[in-house]
């Protein structure tokens, strides 16, 4: 098995990692092979029929990786298969660089603190790179953070998006509650 990816020429030496060790350890992590061709920004992925899973696991790695999450932060996927990867593509959201600037500057927030919050509230990664918002959690919380950010994207004020996360991280304690009683 075998498949391409295309990243940013600016996270190419981030998936490579200091004297090769972040490639290699996803390397071993998911039993493939990877080859970093820097100056196209083309990543290829191999591996044996047995692995084919691991690839893909592999693929949304490096995915990751590019955009604008740390090595760290994305092989949280390989230690749990549960995590999803997402992404949301703001360039057809936005009607010029002015535009995408405000969306993403609603999203981060002052200092950082409205991407702060929505990942608090709902133990979701989010890194906000370029055109796109990518996400790292679990199902049900991917859903609460990227509603979120949805409602962030459409204008709703920051106060009433918080008081969504609240009323959701709620009634998520009472369901685990009247799940365990």
């Amino acid at each position: 098995m075998m498949q391409e990816v295309k990243i940013a020429s600016s996270r190419v030496a981030v998936l490579i990692g200091k004297k090769g060790a972040t490639k290699k350890e996803l390397e071993v992590k998911t039993h493939t092979t990877i080859t970093v061709d820097s100056k196209e920004g083309l990543v290829k992925v191999e591996s044996s029929e047995e692995h084919t899973i691991s690839l893909l696991r592999a693929v949304e790695i490096i995915n990751a990786i590019n955009r604008g999450f740390s090595p760290e932060r994305a092989f949280e996927m390989i230690e749990d298969e549960d995590l999803l990867f997402d992404v949301i593509d703001l360039s057809s959201m936005a009607e010029g660089p002015r535009q995408l600037d405000r969306l993403r500057g609603r999203i981060i927030g002052k200092d950082g603190s409205a991407r702060e919050q929505i990942e608090d509230m709902t133990d979701v990664e989010i890194s906000v790179f370029g055109k796109t918002i990518a996400l790292i959690g679990y199902p049900e919380q991917l859903k609460t953070a990227r509603a979120a950010i949805d409602m962030l994207i459409e204008g709703v004020p920051h106060e009433n998006v918080f008081a969504f996360l609240d009323r959701k991280k709620k009634e998520a304690k009472q369901n685990m509650i009247s799940y365990y009683y």
